[in-house]
């Protein structure tokens, strides 16, 4: 197993980053800061972007806002193909309209959510990916049954992928079972990691790129493991993913959003506040986001 080599070719392929969006004490977007905060990631060895997905907020921002964040996106990376919108809606038509506004503005490929406000059928979510994918970008499959209650089989991404509507998917179910079935059933069809506590499960079963919330806070440690664990270097990954794994497993809870942007505020890296209906954590939750994130600190991890 080698490890795999970002190219604008195929920009889903490699370490890109779910980005969270940077606000202000009034719940105001600073793009400044997530400009800067695009760009840090880039430099310290991320290979792209994934803005407006869930730890982007997206469900609370205002089209303008929306569009605006992925023309921030877009420029501050230097290069469109390493940015990948996610551009989910409750209409087809709309996820449409954003799959084309990520095209306008230089986007390399899209990350979709199969329909999501109600219990879509096969035949729902097959017509769903066709209708995005007519915006012309490459559509990134996105399954998290845990929130959308659709799941993406490995049956169904394999029929998605025949019908030409998606050339990878983002795995969130934590079964790192369906692996090996997705490359029985679509061999060619992409499997890039969905949640930061199976990275190396994913990697070892032959995931081409991570699709990750925490190098938001540590980008350089995160890179260095997951080319680690692309590479088969265990030797180096193993360790590694043991130090970060009291942390990477925030990304899998439903407090993902807060979790990872106290940890970017306690490191340094802008995350500031959440917009309602999300809160502020508090309690044991509070202290278990800060105790591993100080722990990272401790370990060198940054």
């Amino acid at each position: 197993m080698t490890a795999t080599t970002w190219n604008n070719s195929r920009p889903w392929r490699g370490i890109m980053v779910a980005t969270a969006l940077p606000l202000r004490a009034d719940l105001s977007v600073d793009y400044d800061a997530y400009a800067e905060h695009v760009r840090r990631l880039i430099e310290n060895g991320c290979d792209g972007v994934v803005p407006n997905g869930s730890l982007g907020e997206y469900q609370t921002l205002t089209d303008e806002e929306r569009a605006r964040v992925v023309h921030t996106a877009v420029e501050a990376a230097g290069d469109g193909a390493r940015v990948m919108p996610g551009v989910a809606a409750y209409g087809s038509a709309e996820a449409r309209r954003w799959a084309e506004q990520a095209a306008e503005a230089g986007a390399g490929s899209v990350l979709l959510l199969p329909p999501n406000a109600y219990r879509a059928d096969e035949a729902a979510v097959r017509a769903h990916y066709a209708d995005v994918a007519r915006a012309g970008l490459p559509v990134v499959a996105y399954n998290n049954p845990i929130d959308t209650k659709v799941d993406l089989t490995p049956a169904l991404l394999a029929r998605l992928h025949g019908d030409g509507h998606i050339v990878a998917v983002k795995e969130f179910t934590g079964d790192v079972r369906r692996a090996y079935e997705i490359a029985e059933l679509a061999p060619d069809l992409d499997l890039l990691v969905g949640a930061d506590d199976v990275l190396l499960e994913l990697a070892v079963a032959g995931a081409v790129g991570w699709i990750a919330g925490y190098p938001n806070a540590f980008p350089a440690t995160c890179a260095t493991l997951y080319h680690a664990a692309m590479a088969g270097d265990l030797r180096t990954a193993v360790p590694l993913y043991k130090s970060l794994h009291p942390l990477l497993r925030w990304d899998s809870k439903t407090e993902f959003v807060q979790s990872i942007k106290l940890s970017m505020d306690i490191v340094g890296r802008q995350g500031g506040p959440v917009r309602p209906p999300r809160v502020p954590l508090t309690g044991p939750v509070e202290a278990g986001v800060r105790e591993a994130t100080e722990k990272a600190v401790a370990d060198g991890h940054h």
